[in-house]
């Protein structure tokens, strides 16, 4: 499998006409987009997934339902909907569709991880709404995922607090505020 490649940006979020593979981009450290999505049944629960101990970063800690790179020439709703189709899918032959998809908004993130893995990246935070789905009619991707559940506020507050999630306080923030309102 070749390895992902993606549009480097500037750091206003700008193309730049560069694209590189997604190794080449960490290890120089080059601005660039991603997605990140929180799957919210009818519950007002959020499913979270824990990262496969074989991940780069964040190893084994739990995360929102789904992030991944946005593909050079890709769209933010396209990555979205494709990132959810590879890591957690539905069984029955549940598809998720760009029109379910609600656009909360861009933030910024830099983080280095090691000398050769430095992220710079813009996040589009999505919402999708789902109905009639649990954690037990759930499959996903072992090379990326090893569990998933879904969890109400309250279990992300002391995940935070127990240092068991990825750290993503915007997401949180936004995502308490929009699920508070329902």
């Amino acid at each position: 499998m070749s390895e992902e490649l993606i549009d480097v940006l500037d750091e206003n979020g700008i193309q730049t006409g560069e694209v590189l593979s997604r190794k080449e981009i960490h290890k120089r450290g080059l601005w660039h987009r991603a997605i990140v999505v929180a799957i919210i049944n009818e519950k007002n629960e959020i499913l979270l997934q824990q990262r496969s101990e074989k991940k780069e970063k964040n190893a084994g800690m739990w995360d929102i339902s789904v992030a991944g790179h946005i593909s050079s020439g890709q769209d933010a709703l396209s990555a979205a909907a494709r990132e959810i189709n590879e890591e957690v899918s539905v069984l029955l032959g549940y598809r998720t569709e760009i029109k379910d998809f609600r656009y909360m908004y861009c933030y910024r993130k830099e983080e280095k991880f090691r000398e050769d893995f430095i992220e710079r990246q813009f996040y589009d935070f999505f919402i999708l709404r789902t109905t009639g789905v649990d954690d037990k009619t759930l499959y996903f991707q072992r090379e990326e995922v090893q569990a998933v559940k879904f969890v109400d506020l309250l279990t992300i507050e002391k995940m935070i607090e127990n240092n068991e999630l990825v750290e993503r306080p915007e997401v949180y923030k936004i995502l308490t505020n929009f699920l508070f309102r329902f």
